[in-house]
């Protein structure tokens, strides 16, 4: 009797497992094209004056990747920050940047890529008049509503607003953003 209970259990467990497995990495059943200057569920945010496009969500990836295009209308950038939960990776379309990782600095232009580590303090700036990349974190983590939460903003925030809508995304501002 002992043994079928546990051949029972172990069979129970094991369907149990898998169907959670599932339900976890479940991946969108169609693929989809978002077109240049366009947003994921038509849904658009801005960074100062600049469009931020979602490209590929966290909802079609179970939060495990976001993709951004960001349309740089402005030279400048973010204050140097952390990341604790993600790995960031930009592709320069078009213009220049300057990127700060850790105490070393990159200048990037069109068709460059980089990578961020998380857990690394990291800004960039662009340092051109008008610039484009892509940019991804892996895994999105709270993201898409961070960037909302700056499009919803009517004012440029202080430093210490700022600061406070970083942190509230799981983020931590560690110094002020990029002179060049």
């Amino acid at each position: 009797m002992q043994r079928r209970n546990f051949l029972s259990t172990t069979a129970l467990l094991g369907f149990t497992l898998t169907q959670t497995k599932a339900e976890i990495h479940q991946a969108p059943t169609a693929p989809f094209v978002i077109r240049s200057g366009e947003s994921r569920f038509q849904e658009s945010t801005q960074v100062g004056l600049s469009p931020n496009n979602i490209k590929v969500s966290s909802k079609d990836t179970n939060g495990q990747l976001t993709v951004f295009e960001y349309i740089g209308k402005e030279r400048g950038g973010p204050p140097l920050h952390i990341h604790p939960n993600q790995d960031e990776i930009f592709f320069i379309v078009d213009g220049e940047y300057l990127f700060q990782v850790g105490k070393e600095q990159f200048r990037l232009k069109s068709g460059d890529t980089i990578f961020l580590p998380r857990n690394i303090p990291h800004a960039f700036a662009q340092t051109s008049a008008t610039g484009k990349l892509f940019f991804m974190f892996q895994p999105s983590g709270k993201m898409e509503d961070f960037f909302r939460a700056l499009g919803a903003l009517k004012t440029q925030p202080t430093p210490e607003e700022g600061a406070k809508i970083f942190a509230a995304h799981d983020m931590q501002v560690v110094g002020p953003p990029l002179q060049f």
